[in-house]
């Protein structure tokens, strides 16, 4: 099994990004190092991980690398760095836009029957249509996303326990496994969202807010009355911190406002200032998976 580099980076300074983006890599490249049934000698591994890291850690973007699956086929993997969205491009000429630390896992070359790729984190997919060949997206969880040529947003963090589609074009169906452990299938209508929990409460429809779902993809955080809980999850998802509330009373907070293009110290000012709420940085530890550590009072 050979690692290879792929990507195209540009200058990437900041030593704490810089060490967990290493530490994500080589975990990545353990997890598939452990499904190939033809392993490398540890040094032979190694040599070919360090390489690929370093040249993550010097780029801002996006790291690639392929490795030969147990049928043969050629899979590309290509995860996001800490911070950045960036676009993939599809063999088919599909368009992927990962979140931070997003990872996308497809085929070098789609079958003449269809298209399959895996996601693990959140991604916006625009789909080239194909009806011949369905294009499938395969999540953590016993759920598939289902398409036919369209525009949606897909957030699946293994971590949630939680799959959330939301469709702004074209038709798609999340295929999963019900209460009853027979598969089902539930159609989306453009403007929709989904909600799946991984089979331990009922799947729920509801009307999407698509500028809020996508706003990620053009660097933008987009609240509505948006309650506090749900503001430090999206905080969480796109600079890769852990917040730790010791005042339960900011759960009353709700929050309306678009910031763009913000540091993450901007947008903390912007709502210690708008509420009664403190916020103190601590370094990264094992227990948040060595995200900077960020509590509130």
């Amino acid at each position: 099994e050979e690692i290879y580099h792929l990507g195209k980076f540009d200058q990437y300074t900041d030593e704490q990004r810089i060490l967990r983006a290493e530490k994500q890599l080589y975990k990545k490249l353990d997890e598939e190092k452990g499904k190939q049934s033809k392993i490398l000698s540890m040094h032979r591994w190694m040599k070919y991980a360090a390489v690929i890291a370093a040249m993550l850690v010097m780029g801002g973007g996006i790291g690639y690398w392929f490795y030969q699956s147990g049928n043969n086929q050629q899979m590309m993997v290509a995860v996001a760095s800490e911070g950045i969205v960036k676009e993939v491009v599809l063999p088919d000429g599909s368009k992927v836009w990962l979140n931070n630390a997003a990872t996308l896992k497809y085929p070098r070359e789609f079958s003449e029957k269809e298209r399959n790729v895996y996601l693990e984190g959140e991604a916006y997919f625009e789909v080239t249509k194909d009806t011949k060949r369905p294009f499938v997206v395969t999540t953590p969880y016993q759920a598939n996303i289902k398409v036919y040529g369209t525009q949606f947003n897909v957030e699946a963090y293994e971590k949630d326990q939680t799959l959330t589609a939301t469709l702004k074009e074209g038709s798609i169906a999340l295929s999963y496994i019900g209460k009853d452990g027979k598969m089902q299938e539930q159609l989306l209508l453009p403007g929709q969202a989904i909600t799946y929990r991984n089979n331990s409460q009922p799947t729920i429809i509801s009307k999407a807010q698509i500028d809020m779902a996508t706003s990620w993809t053009i660097g933008k955080f987009i609240f509505r009355n948006t309650p506090f809980k749900d503001v430090i999850r999206q905080l969480e998802k796109s600079y890769n911190v852990q917040f730790r509330v010791h005042n339960t009373n900011v759960y009353k907070n709700c929050f309306t406002g678009t910031l763009e293009n913000q540091h993450l110290d901007r947008i903390l000012y912007v709502l210690a200032q708008t509420s009664d709420m403190k916020f103190k940085h601590l370094p990264a530890d094992k227990a948040s998976n060595n995200a900077q550590i960020i509590e509130i009072y």
